[in-house]
């Protein structure tokens, strides 16, 4: 037979809802980062689709990459590991996910 401990074992009401609240918070911020992280994202491919040519085109390239590591980056942080959907989504150029080291 085994035995548990009561979930709120040493924890008192009020400890109890101050961790739910910051949890919730926590949560919250993770998500609002991931959204600055998408619209970055976005920002970034739409200045390379209108982009120019050399020297030009590789400071966006670059731009953009950094962009789409820092997303890619944030979303691992909330626990979504695949990026296929994503990169069909903002239909991220193969330009750009070769400088992130994908193939």
């Amino acid at each position: 037979m085994s035995v548990r401990m009561p979930s709120n074992f040493g924890r008192s009401g009020a400890q109890e809802n101050a961790l739910d609240l910051l949890g919730h918070e926590i949560l919250a911020e993770k998500a609002a980062a991931l959204g600055r992280a998408g619209q970055r994202v976005e920002q970034t491919l739409r200045k390379l689709r209108e982009g120019g040519e050399g020297e030009d085109r590789a400071r966006l390239l670059k731009e953009a990459a950094a962009a789409v590591h820092a997303y890619f980056i944030q979303r691992e942080l909330c626990g979504l590991r695949r990026h296929d959907a994503v990169i069909r989504e903002y239909d991220i150029p193969r330009a750009v996910l070769v400088r992130l080291g994908a193939s």
